[in-house]
Formats: C-alpha cells, structure tokens, sequence
C-alpha cells in the first residue's frame, strides 16, 4: 500500500505539469477611430502579497472531573489567548508559497493557545513558533503542495483530525470532470506525511498516508466522502516518550447533508473502523485489542457568516482507544492528557460524550461561542472511569 499510493502522489504532478495552456484570442472589433473613444479606467492590479491574521480570547472552566483511581482532579478555571499570522505570496497564476506563525506551546502541536499566567507566569514572553510552510502548485484541476500546510482532507470536526495540527509532506488534489444528475463534483486526494524520520529509508519512518474520494451530489446537497488512512510506526506516547509503535488502518465513512437552506439545517455523520489486527501485538491490554470502532453524529442550525447571524451545533460521539490517533485529534472535549508520562498532547479516544455549541456573529470572522462538553470514558484503565465537565466562552476576531 506505502509504495502505491506513493507512486500515485509522484505522477499526478508529473501529469499536470505535462499539460500545455491554450491561450484562445478575441476576435477583433471592427475599427473605431481611436479620439472616439474614451479611456476605459484600468482596474487596480490585485496584490500577489496577501496576509491573514486572527486572535482568540477564552474563558473557561472545568468541574467535576474524575480520575481512573476514582480521585477528583481540582475544579479549573483559567483564560487563555491564541495569535496568528500568515502570509502568502502569489508568484503566478499557478505557483504560491507561504507561512504562519502562532502562539503556543512549540512542543504541543495540538495546542496554540497561552494560558494567561501560565507557564513561569510573571508576565514572560510567549513562544512563537512557524505552522505553516508550504509552496504549492495549482493549475488543470490539480493542487499539489510540499511542506507543512493545512490538513488537505474533507472533514466536518476535528474528532479524528485538529485543526490546529499542520502536517508536513506531500499532498495532491485533483477535480475530475463530473457534472452529471448523479454526481456534481469529484475529487481525489492523497497524501504522505513524515510523522518522525529515523534517518533511514522512507519505509522506517513513522508516517501516515491518506486517500479519499470526495463527492457532492443532489444538487450539492450531499456530500460524501470516504478514506483510507494508514498510520505506521506510530508511538503509543507523543514526543518521543513511547515505549513501543504500532500501526493503524483507518477507514473512514464521511457524509453531511443540507437538509433546509432557509433557516440553515445540516446533518452529518463520520464512522470510523481501525482494521489492524491487535492479537499479536503484546504491548496492547488484552481489554483494548478490538477497541477499533468508532462513529460520531451531528446536527448543525443556522451558520456565522454575517452580522446578526446565530449558529446552533449538537454532536454525540463514540470513539473507541484506536479508531483513530487521539494526539492528532482534538484537545476540547476534556483534560485527559499525557502529562503523566512527561509528553505533550492529549489523549482523547476511549470515551462518549455530547458537545452543545452557541454562537453569534457581531460581523464577518467576529463572533461570540459558546460551547459545553459531557465526556465519559468507555474502557477503565484503573479502579474508575474517567470523566469531564467542561464550559468555555471563545471571542474570535480575524482577516
């Protein structure tokens, strides 16, 4: 499978770059004399250089939440704030590279945001580190990007994927023609990204490869969207703190549907099946060898675009130990970390909970969120099981 979908990531830009443009000329006019004509106002040229920036500000608190010996971790309220900016420049009509820097934890790739008073406290300095580096090719239908950049897949939340989580490889997409009753849209995507390099050959590196086929159908009403992600040598702990690797063959259903335009109804669903075979594998607690299952389901009303406008979300999610890689998923729904083991990053599989979000707009990327988290673990791993209670309260603003 790595030197399939490998070989399918070299020769798609090999194809798009053999491709020649055709350059089609108006016909001419019919002869005017020139002092008839008015001179037409040219319009300003668009900037190859553009910039995006945005900040957050949080408030939340977390209460009532339980630890596998059966202890309470303290009650914890805390503010938080994230920065970030980016820019991007377009050298031509297909050729554009850029970068983003954010505030954060450089260790942490899950988590952007500084604590107010966090840290050394004392009102220190705060790290800044780089999330984005990237040059990308876009031309016939086929987007090809090198570097760290944005995770390149479809997704409707970051249960199996965070967004603040920047890969770095090679990723390709191609639109393929389709415009039919059946089928609206389609496209291609793969990718191979370099989690941790050993200095050998690719095939020893720990890395993950994805294919996925996104489609959008009745009217663009529906969209689906199934993948295949295989994870390989991958740490039971982040940075560097594991004690032994595994590997993870994710298939991914992805479906959501525009149900109502006017007021804005979505439902959507994600189901997610782990088809490793543990048995073998000795490292792995004999309870958690066939937790590879997992699905989540939600409901979306209204949408933040405009000021004035309010936003309703509710999700339900199921998500078993290895139905995916929880230190690349979200760090929202709970404090289940990996401290414990001097690691970074958060290890949020093995558990079922709801997420209730609120928003406002006060104008175009201004809003207010509010959202509130009920989270229980499924398999024990002590006396007890884990649980969490979590609100907090989001102001973000950007361009």
């Amino acid at each position: 499978m790595y030197k399939f979908i490998l070989s399918i990531l070299i020769l798609l830009p090999i194809i798009g770059f053999g491709q020649t443009p055709i350059d089609i000329s108006n016909p001419p006019s019919e002869s005017i004399p020139s002092q008839t004509l008015a001179p037409a106002a040219e319009p300003a040229p668009e900037s190859k250089l553009k910039f995006t920036s945005d900040f957050r500000f949080r408030i939340e608190q977390d209460w009532n939440s339980r630890n596998s010996d059966g202890s309470y971790r303290e009650d914890r309220s805390r503010m938080v704030y994230r920065f970030r900016l980016g820019a991007s420049y377009q050298y031509n009509p297909w050729a554009n590279f850029g970068a983003r820097i954010r505030t954060g934890n450089l260790s942490d790739q899950q988590g952007p945001h500084v604590t107010l008073g966090g840290n050394d406290g004392e009102f220190g300095t705060v790290q800044l580190g780089f999330e984005k580096l990237y040059f990308q090719y876009k031309q016939y239908g086929l987007t090809a990007w090198v570097g760290k950049n944005t995770f390149p897949f479809e997704k409707q939340n970051e249960l199996f994927w965070n967004d603040n989580v920047f890969p770095e490889g090679l990723s390709v997409s191609y639109n393929i023609p389709s415009n039919t009753k059946l089928i609206n849209s389609l496209m291609l995507n793969g990718s191979h990204f370099i989690i941790s390099s050993n200095n050998q050959s690719l095939a020893k590196d720990a890395y993950v490869q994805g294919v996925q086929l996104l489609s959008k159908h009745w009217k663009k009403k529906l969209t689906l969207f199934p993948s295949l992600y295989y994870f390989r040598n991958i740490a039971n702990v982040p940075d560097k703190k594991g004690t032994y690797t595994q590997s993870y063959s994710i298939f991914h259903m992805g479906a959501y549907a525009l149900i109502s335009q006017s007021p804005r109804i979505e439902i959507g669903g994600d189901y997610y099946q782990n088809l490793q075979n543990y048995n073998a594998n000795e490292f792995i607690p004999v309870a958690f060898k066939d937790e590879k299952t997992g699905w989540v389901v939600n409901v979306k009303l209204g949408q933040l675009q405009a000021k004035g406008d309010w936003e309703f979300q509710l999700y339900y999610a199921h998500l078993q130990k290895y139905s995916i890689v929880d230190y690349f998923a979200q760090n929202d729904w709970a404090r289940w970390d990996y401290s414990a083991e001097d690691a970074a990053g958060t290890r949020l599989s093995n558990f079922h909970g709801a997420e209730m979000r609120l928003g406002y707009a006060f104008g175009k990327n201004f809003n207010l969120i509010l959202r509130n988290y009920l989270v229980e673990q499924l398999v024990a791993t002590g006396p007890s099981k884990e649980n969490g209670n979590r609100i907090r309260l989001d102001l973000n603003i950007g361009f």
